[in-house]
């Protein structure tokens, strides 16, 4: 591997992230223990939150002002789960990274182990610090999946009653401030018909011809956002999407099929209420379950919410816009179409804007980098948040 400059003072740790194979359907807790070891070495207490059945967890830790007081301050936030790298065409082993050419690659290198390996790299200068306020870490497992860990985690932190004023979200987002995404909405609806041999169709329900039906109204709500809005062209589309992405059905040609799953996702800009889109696609189904029971009382529809992730929408005069202009974060008006868990931290009245190294193109694709630059980039944004809050210095003030 390439030795990398001697400023990238973060590439070993974000390399050991990267190292470990997080893909959200395995655990996350070796990178989890490795980060709690080193926040234990420093003299923090970091504390683990695992999911239900202990193969995941979140991890939350407090870097306490230097009154000891651990109320309010900035939360520093990033997930710990990749995407897999299943049938893509990568050029490196994903899991081994490599420095070639001011790049770093690997699977998480820009989506989002570097963010989360400038956090821990910064760790002594953010402990030898007086800060004026408290710094909370807050790491999340299945971001890419629904943002389960992520719910999770600002529920545990809000209990906690540590009340942060504001939240950086350190997604790709090539080092700018970014103050709105659209919500995520994730929704599976189950068809269950009657089976039957095809040359007896009378006798069966087809759950995939029903869910034919679904899958046409899902993409009739799409035009309809697109054609009449509500607009916002901040984004690079500028209206609610829906999509079904996901069908499964049938058992074999010559079978009336009973069961199809229909998995759809809808993407609402601030201007479009997620519960009113589910609600009208509850209404649809409900129809369309009185039309299957007429051909057979046992036939039935469920719509099953997945996840429903808020969009995020900070206000110009956030003190978290001004926190990301401080920091020397890259001021933009840009609002993006890709989700993340900062809209949970604005849910739960933390102001919060989405901010880290990388371009969100990388993401999720074969061969992902992250430019180092990019990693210096954000080493300077937290040394900044460390002078910002350090009591020593001239710019120490509360953020």
């Amino acid at each position: 591997m390439t030795t990398a400059p001697p400023e990238s003072r973060s590439l070993d740790w974000i390399t050991r992230l990267i190292s470990l194979d997080t893909t959200s359907r395995n655990s996350n807790l070796a990178l989890i223990d490795l980060v709690a070891e080193e926040m234990r070495r420093h003299g923090l207490a970091p504390t683990i939150l695992p999911n239900e059945d202990g193969t995941k967890a979140n991890l939350l830790a407090t870097i306490a002002a230097h009154n000891g007081s651990t109320d309010g301050g900035v939360v520093l936030s990033g997930h710990t789960d990749v995407v897999p790298v299943d049938g893509q065409d990568w050029q490196t082993e994903p899991f081994a990274p490599q420095v070639r050419d001011g790049r770093l690659y690997g699977r998480g290198a820009a989506d989002m182990k570097s963010f989360i390996g400038v956090i821990v790299a910064a760790l002594p200068s953010l402990v030898a610090a007086q800060l004026t306020e408290p710094v909370h870490i807050a790491l999340s497992y299945d971001e890419e999946v629904g943002c389960g860990g992520g719910a999770q985690l600002v529920q545990d932190l809000v209990a906690r009653g540590l009340r942060p004023s504001t939240c950086i979200v350190g997604e790709p987002t090539s080092m700018r401030v970014i103050a709105a995404h659209k919500s995520i909405n994730l929704v599976e609806i189950t068809f269950r018909g009657k089976a039957a041999h095809s040359s007896l169709t009378p006798q069966g329900v087809n759950a995939i011809e029903y869910a034919s039906r679904a899958v046409v109204f899902i993409r009739q709500l799409a035009d309809e956002f697109k054609q009449s809005g509500p607009y916002d062209d901040a984004y690079v589309v500028p209206f609610t999407t829906a999509s079904v992405n996901i069908v499964n059905g049938g058992i074999a040609g010559n079978t009336v099929p009973d069961l199809c799953t229909v998995q759809l996702e809808f993407r609402s800009i601030s201007g479009v209420d997620p519960h009113e889109v589910l609600g009208r696609i509850r209404v649809h189904c409900d129809e369309l379950q009185d039309q299957m029971r007429q051909e057979h009382p046992e036939a039935g529809v469920e719509v099953r919410t997945l996840a429903m992730v808020p969009g995020l929408d900070t206000g110009s005069s956030s003190p978290a816009l001004a926190l990301g202009a401080v920091l020397g974060g890259t001021p933009s008006t840009d609002k993006v179409t890709y989700g993340t868990e900062a809209g949970l931290f604005q849910a739960a009245g933390i102001e919060t804007v989405v901010c880290g190294p990388g371009d969100i193109q990388q993401a999720h694709a074969p061969n992902e980098f992250v430019e180092l630059s990019q990693v210096r980039a954000c080493e300077g944004l937290i040394d900044r948040l460390v002078q910002h809050l350090d009591a020593r210095t001239t710019n120490g003030a509360p953020a």
